[in-house]
């Protein structure tokens, strides 16, 4: 399986892209702290401390369909930002917050198309295109939920939440895209 080198874990902090984001709006970033995988309480453990891909995961947790909502979206030549949230299809309540740099460079115009369209999470994308790829976790952390977070995960309140930061390789070590997600309180429906 493919692993960064340490230049390119370095190369971001700990809550990019989402940082990205909020720098755009010019509102602060919401406290946030690293934790270490083994302090991540269940069932977000079994959720985020791992190297697979998260729309699997979840999909698999919720067992039902999940959706894409795109939120943001910044496209320039090689690189597409979105800040999105991942769905379950038939109640529309949100199962994952996130924000990724997809590296448009690194795919073959049908993937690069499907990525743009806007239509299928990244993840699915990866896999129904028969992708090679590897994720692989930089961090873990803690995050107080503030406005944006409430809003785009439908909370009532703010919540201390977990989440995790990731860069996804192809076969060559090379990144394909660094995602940030945010997970909602865990509950089926």
């Amino acid at each position: 399986m493919p692993q960064p080198d340490d230049q390119a874990e370095m190369e971001h902090g700990l809550f990019y892209p989402m940082d990205e984001f909020y720098g755009a709006t010019g509102l602060p970033l919401p406290h946030v702290s690293e934790v270490d995988g083994e302090e991540v309480p269940e069932p977000y453990h079994a959720l985020l401390v791992h190297r697979r891909d998260m729309t699997p995961t979840l999909t698999a947790a919720h067992q039902r369909p999940l959706r894409l909502r795109i939120l943001q979206r910044v496209v320039t030549e090689s690189v597409l930002r979105r800040l999105i949230v991942l769905e379950v299809e038939q109640t529309g309540r949100p199962v994952v917050f996130a924000a990724i740099t997809i590296y448009l460079d690194r795919f073959a115009p049908e993937p690069r198309r499907l990525i743009l369209e806007g239509t299928q999470a990244f993840g699915a994308i990866l896999h129904g295109q028969a992708i090679e790829h590897a994720s692989r976790p930089l961090g873990f952390f803690r995050v107080d939920a503030d406005s944006v977070i409430c809003d785009a995960l439908q909370l009532a309140r703010p919540n201390e939440l977990f989440g995790r930061t990731t860069v996804m390789m192809d076969h060559e070590r090379k990144p394909l895209a660094h995602v940030l997600e945010i997970l909602p309180p865990f509950r089926l429906d």
